[in-house]
């Protein structure tokens, strides 16, 4: 299927690993150029180096904390640059927290809340000059079943991705006039770095396997397994194409069943 993103410009932020890595792989292989960044400088040109010797035109990548404002800004001025146009946002950059009410630092709410909610607002404020200019204009954040579904022990990235998906209805609409859509992609449990790593600091006795076996029994997931980042990216690619130019505002979960809302 071709999603008419050929040769369209795409900001993935967080593209060293997980999903944000493949969503910039995914995209570039449909034909758009993809502007990236992650904070870390060698994590990212280890993960982007082989797509830029594959996709070599298609490629502009740096170091950029996107809760800083001006990193962002030279993020997007360098895409521009190199390929004169932005037309596609995928807000990626995020992690969770487990902790509990009462192991939750003031630091903790607040680097939750910088990330969750700056981590979308400064590259939006960056890049929209920019999609405002183009005829497909369309941003997909990344979200997470918690924030319909909180968890007691994730309670701080909770709450934050709960206020995300209410931040990402009211961009819908105060976008629209500019004609620049806006959706979420929900996951659930998927095979990233960051899972992981929650692996090993559970310190458990079971293989990676068994262990999310156990995860998944507990959690209620209705596809017994990890999800794969290459299949939150389809989602991702075919919110951003022209192809969904009729949907904004919506939420698209990949998460293998695991919300029991409705």
């Amino acid at each position: 299927m071709d999603l008419d993103v050929r040769e369209r410009t795409a900001v993935v932020t967080g593209g060293s690993s997980g999903i944000g890595l493949a969503c910039v792989t995914r995209l570039l292989a449909e034909g758009a150029n993809v502007v990236t960044c992650a904070r870390d400088r060698e994590r990212l040109d280890a993960a982007i180096a082989p797509l830029d010797a594959q996709y070599p035109a298609q490629l502009s990548w740096q170091t950029a904390d996107v809760r800083t404002g001006q990193e962002v800004d030279d993020l997007i001025n360098a895409g521009v640059k190199k390929f004169g146009a932005i037309d596609m946002i995928v807000n990626n950059a995020g992690q969770s927290l487990s902790s509990n009410f009462d192991s939750t630092t003031d630091a903790d709410w607040m680097s939750e809340f910088q990330l969750k909610f700056f981590g979308v607002i400064n590259v939006l404020r960056a890049a929209r000059p920019w999609l405002t200019q183009s005829e497909v204009a369309s941003v997909v954040n990344i979200n997470a079943v918690l924030a319909r579904q909180p968890n007691a022990n994730l309670i701080a990235t909770s709450a934050t991705r709960a206020g995300l998906l209410n931040l990402s209805k009211s961009l819908s609409v105060d976008f629209s006039d500019d004609n620049i859509r806006v959706n979420s992609v929900c996951v659930g449990v998927i095979d990233t770095g960051q899972m992981r790593r929650r692996y090993r600091a559970a310190e458990s006795e079971l293989s990676f396997d068994q262990w999310y076996e156990q995860l998944s029994l507990n959690l209620g997931t209705n596809i017994p397994r990890l999800g794969r980042p290459e299949e939150v990216a389809a989602a991702v690619a075919f919110l951003l194409s022209p192809l969904s130019g009729y949907t904004t505002g919506a939420v698209l979960d990949v998460a293998g069943g695991i919300g029991r809302y409705v």
